[in-house]
This record gives structure tokens, C-alpha cells and sequence, in this order.
């Protein structure tokens, strides 16, 4: 690979790589407008990795009289783990040591896992220090909503089962309906039980909306109680008949580790052929517990789909 400066007619190419990148999620960035104010400021450049007339990386370095910083490191989607984004950096960073600037850094988004390890690899450490901003053009602030590749399995369960029912485990259980619950209450649930799990889609609907889909009566939560404390519960919507979905199903995690989720979601199978469906069908996906695929597969359910996404975590 070759590492060469910008010129003019590499930009569409780069701003097509920063775009499969996702390195353009923020609105309020326009990344041309960013090539040409480095361009202009005589503070920066933007290197290009070319090979055979393609352009397969970048880096944007710069500094502002004291510091230097990168931003706009990408590699090909098609090219990555070739080493191409290890040389980028020791370009940005030869590019700073020939104007005698003493140290390199960057900002990374506290959920890119993926991009906090490679710099690590490479020795970048982590600074404590909190990054603040101010608009300065009149734009709003916009949060660029954080984001994490998902891959999600759909399952389908087109027969009751025909196995004995999963004991009761040998605790103080309740198992009640929560019959058109408050939506404090239920945010108090789907936290307890999903905030580990970057369970958010509740969290980004308003409250009028939920209230709606929780106070409707083919909705049906129940909540199981372990000696009067709630450890879990399981939603069950019926509005999709003669299909029916297990929402969502979940343990506290103080709880777990005592038979309570393959006893609620047996419980919870049971009821649900009482309405003969057609097929009963939840998801899980990457992110949720480690064992929740298997339980569900044990539990009677098939996977019929997979499909990897972008997920919104908080």
C-alpha cells in the first residue's frame, strides 16, 4: 500500500469510505466541508492509502500548536485485519514528529470497543479527562445515538410441548399478573432485568406510547416474585395472532442462577398454547445473556432467521 497526501480528486472516493465506515453518523459533520477546512488551515493533512488506483485507507492528522490528533481512520471494509490501519497511524504519527509535535491522540466513542482495543495494541493510552463542547455556528447539539453491531436470531415454536412441565424451584415464588401496570413500574422491570443486556427499545419511546402498548389488554406481563421481591418477568403479545410473541423474557440478575428463567419461560409456553396459536416466536440476539439462545432452544424453540444490525445502546 501506498501512503500519499490527498489532492482533489481522491474526495469522493474518501467520503465513500467514511460513509461504509460509518464514520459520518453525526449529522452535523459534513465531511467534505472537514477535508477542506484541513486542506485550508495549514495545521493538517489527510493521508490516503492507495493500492492498485484504489483508495483503501485514510487518516486525517493535524494538531493545534500543542497537541497532535487523528481523526478519520478507515480502512476498506473488504481490507480490514491486513495491518492497513497500523500503518496509517505510524504515517499520521511520522507526519506529527517531522513538525516537532511531542504527542499524538484522538477521541474514540466509549462504546467502540472495537477501536479503543486496536489503539491499545498500539499503545495509546486512556487520558482522564472529560471532553466538552459548545457549538459555535448556531447548530444544535445533536448526540450521536451509540450504536453496536447485533446480530439477532429470530426463533418459532410450532408444536406444545409435549414433555413434563419444568419444576418449581425450591423458592418463595409468586407468579402474578401485572394487569394495566404503571409505567414507572414497568420502566423499573425492563431496567432491572435489561440493563445489562443494552436492552433500549422501551427506553426510546415516550411514556404515552408505552403506556399504550403495556395497558393493552392482549398484552399480558407477568411478574415473578421471589419472596415478595421481584426477579423477573415475561411479556407476552397476543396482537399478532394466530401468531404470538414472547416480547420479552428476563431475570434479575441477583436471581439468576437458581432454575427461575427455564421455570418462568416453561411456565409461560404452557399458557400460551392455551390460546392455540399458530406458532409461538420470540428473538434474542448477541447481546443479550450468553445462555439465552440455548435456553430458548432447549426449551422447544427453532431458529428461522438471523440478521445482523446496528443497535442503539445508552
Amino acid at each position: 500500500m501506498e501512503i500519499r497526501s490527498f489532492i482533489k480528486s481522491d474526495e469522493d472516493d474518501v467520503v465513500a469510505l467514511w460513509e461504509a465506515t460509518r464514520l459520518t453518523v453525526n449529522p452535523l459533520n459534513d465531511p467534505r466541508a472537514d477535508i477542506a477546512l484541513c486542506r485550508a488551515g495549514g495545521h493538517g493533512m489527510v493521508l490516503v492509502g492507495v493500492e492498485q488506483d484504489q483508495l483503501i485507507a485514510t487518516i486525517m492528522v493535524g494538531h493545534d500548536g500543542h497537541r497532535g490528533w487523528f481523526y478519520y481512520l478507515a480502512t476498506a471494509p473488504d481490507r480490514q485485519q491486513e495491518g492497513l490501519g497500523r500503518a496509517m497511524v505510524a504515517a499520521g504519527e511520522e507526519w506529527l514528529e517531522k513538525r516537532g509535535l511531542p504527542k499524538a491522540q484522538l477521541m474514540v466513542r466509549d462504546i467502540n470497543a472495537k477501536a479503543i482495543t486496536f489503539y491499545d495494541r498500539l499503545g495509546y493510552a486512556e487520558e482522564q479527562v472529560k471532553v466538552l463542547s459548545r457549538r459555535l455556528d448556531g447548530r444544535p447539539h445533536a448526540p450521536v445515538q451509540k450504536t453496536v453491531e447485533s446480530t439477532i436470531t429470530y426463533l418459532e415454536m410450532t408444536a406444545q410441548p409435549v414433555t413434563p412441565p419444568v419444576p418449581v424451584p425450591a423458592e418463595k415464588l409468586a407468579l402474578l399478573r401485572c394487569h394495566d401496570p404503571s409505567v414507572g413500574f414497568y420502566r423499573y422491570l425492563y431496567d432491572a432485568v435489561g440493563q445489562k443486556w443494552q436492552w433500549t427499545a422501551r427506553k426510546l419511546i415516550s411514556d404515552e406510547v408505552l403506556s399504550q402498548i403495556i395497558g393493552d389488554d392482549l398484552v399480558e406481563i407477568f411478574v415473578l416474585y421471589d419472596n415478595g421481591e421481584p426477579a423477573g418477568f415475561v411479556e407476552i403479545d397476543r396482537r399478532r395472532t394466530p401468531d404470538i410473541q414472547i416480547s420479552y423474557f428476563g431475570i434479575v440478575e441477583h436471581f439468576m442462577g437458581r432454575g427461575l428463567g427455564p421455570y418462568m419461560l416453561d411456565w409461560a409456553i404452557r399458557r400460551i398454547w392455551t390460546y392455540i396459536p399458530n406458532r409461538l416466536i420470540l428473538d434474542t440476539c448477541t447481546l443479550d445473556h450468553p445462555k439465552a439462545l440455548s435456553m430458548y432452544q432447549r426449551a422447544g424453540f427453532t431458529p428461522y432467521k438471523q440478521e445482523t444490525v446496528q443497535q442503539v445502546i445508552l
